[in-house]
């Protein structure tokens, strides 16, 4: 997992409550589990007008004009403001593969689902909350006719627009793991040694079990 570092980027307005996986990236693509390749997939069944299938080329899709992620206002966007349970229903740890394959590389909601939340840490992906009249006012804001730029500072927890700044919580030990770049394999080959000299040790002991 690649370290987290600062940055600014263009915000996507998505003003849905209670997008589940499903929406964020359809049942039929979950058969890969190389975490690359659904960028082009996530919101399929929004983003166009067709049936989206594995492996199809979307470079020649109808696509949804209506749909904000087809407006070429948002064009590279990187951080996703969306509304209240983002990410609730399934499970599936293919929904923040999609998102980061995306680009997105934060969100900003007033609530996501428990399980959602964490994938997004474990997959390098920030997710703020913030609460729902900062939400609301920064909805008016990504919908004008220019877009909305924010510079994310996660070491001084800051979201940076023009004209204010807004602070934001998250739990140190996920912030440690973003900004290191840690996934779970990540923080236990970080006792490697350990792990090893444990295995050893073992191996004396109980030689049977090896």
């Amino acid at each position: 997992m690649d370290p987290f570092k600062n940055f600014t980027g263009v915000v996507l307005p998505l003003d849905r409550a209670n997008v589940d996986t499903d929406v964020l990236i359809p049942k039929q693509f979950l058969k890969s589990i190389k975490r690359s390749g659904f960028g082009p997939y996530l919101f399929d069944e929004l983003r166009y007008l067709d049936q989206g299938e594995p492996e199809m080329d979307c470079t020649e899709r109808p696509r949804n004009p209506d749909f904000v992620l087809n407006d070429p206002r948002y064009a590279g966007a990187a951080i996703l403001l969306t509304r209240e349970n983002f990410g609730c229903g399934s499970s599936r740890e293919h929904a923040p593969w999609a998102l980061a394959d995306f680009g997105i590389r934060v969100i900003i909601a007033p609530s996501y689902a428990d399980i959602f939340f964490n994938n997004c840490f474990k997959n390098g992906i920030l997710p703020i909350v913030l609460d729902a009249a900062t939400v609301t006012r920064l909805f008016a804001r990504a919908g004008g006719e220019k877009a909305l730029w924010i510079a994310v500072d996660l070491p001084g927890q800051i979201l940076g627009l023009e004209g204010e700044t807004i602070p934001f919580s998250v739990d140190g030990f996920r912030k440690h793991c973003l900004l290191e770049g840690l996934d779970d394999i990540g923080l236990t080959l970080k006792h490697v040694d350990a792990i090893r000299a444990y295995e050893v040790r073992r191996q004396l002991v109980a030689p049977w079990q090896f």
